[in-house]
């Protein structure tokens, strides 16, 4: 797993051929002991964030999303991507 970017105390990570599970492109976010999985499109896969966290989440992935999805892209095949430089 790969760091993609950071957002204050919000990380966002990035695995490797990780498309066996959730078969659509997402990330896995982390903030405070919280982890979630959640779609490029912002759709939540898999466990949650605070509200707060998860708009932030949705928001950067949508101003980034061809950022995101070249790293997907990347990732899937096992190859390394390059870390998003993200501003709020």
């Amino acid at each position: 797993m790969g760091e993609l970017y950071r957002i204050g105390s919000l990380v966002v990570n990035m695995r490797f051929r990780d498309d066996k599970q959730h078969h659509k492109p997402h990330v896995h976010a982390e903030y405070q002991g919280d982890e979630a999985v959640v779609g490029v499109d912002g759709e939540l896969l898999a466990g949650a964030l605070p509200l707060k966290q998860m708009k932030i989440l949705v928001g950067s992935l949508a101003n980034h999303e061809e950022e995101v999805y070249a790293a997907w892209n990347h990732a899937i095949q096992g190859q390394p991507f390059e870390k998003i430089k993200v501003t709020i």
